[in-house]
């Protein structure tokens, strides 16, 4: 897909990103709505009808991105940028359409490969180089350890502490966690991105709070 903003697939190391299609739903389930990952998320299972109809509405809108990412021909992985008006004052609309939100989830057969950090990079440079926003946020469960150092290494930082500010099914009330980084303070995606043989990373997954 390419619009006036962003064109798709990229590569990173041996990660294709790219865009969705129909013949994606069945695979792209069969892990999503695994108990490993869903435990982490704030929207837990999904269905095949509500996911195409996702896809379809990202497909029209650059400003509503969803990518998954393919190794060695599998999908492994998923995406999205979301972008929305920052906060400001009337006088101006430089906040308008300002600031986005990033999530990603990983296939639990591929963790430890450096998959999420190469998502997450990708999605801060579509945020960044491509659609000049200000600033990027991304959320998590505190303990998602995983996928809050993942937000470490592409540059975000620690913004909010929430103390037992989201309900989870299993733990009850439990502590979340927002990080954030502004155009100005990224240092770029990473030089190199994952490749076939597996690396030492934690797990991670994570959608944006709220």
């Amino acid at each position: 897909m390419t619009t006036p903003y962003v064109s798709w697939p990229r590569e990173v190391g041996d990660l294709r990103l790219r865009v969705p299609t129909s013949r994606d739903v069945d695979r792209v389930l069969a892990w999503r709505n695994d108990p490993e990952v869903t435990r982490w998320l704030l929207h837990t299972t999904q269905d095949a009808d509500g996911l195409r109809a996702s896809w379809r509405h990202a497909l029209d809108d650059p400003y509503d991105q969803e990518i998954l990412a393919d190794l060695d021909g599998v999908v492994v992985a998923s995406g999205t940028l979301k972008v929305s008006d920052g906060e400001g004052q009337p006088g101006s609309d430089v906040w308008r359409r300002a600031e986005g939100s990033i999530g990603y989830a990983v296939d639990p057969a591929y963790t430890g490969r450096g998959i999420a950090t190469a998502v997450a990079g990708a999605l801060l440079d579509v945020a960044f180089t491509d659609l000049g926003l200000h600033r990027v946020t991304a959320g998590c469960f505190a303990g998602n350890e995983g996928s809050w150092r993942v937000m470490e290494k592409v540059g975000m930082r620690r913004e909010q502490h929430g103390v037992r500010d989201s309900w989870h099914d299993e733990l009850g009330w439990v502590d979340g966690y927002t990080y954030a980084v502004l155009a100005d303070e990224w240092a770029g995606p990473p030089e190199s991105g994952p490749r076939s043989e597996p690396r030492s990373e934690p797990r991670s997954e994570t959608e944006p709070a709220g």
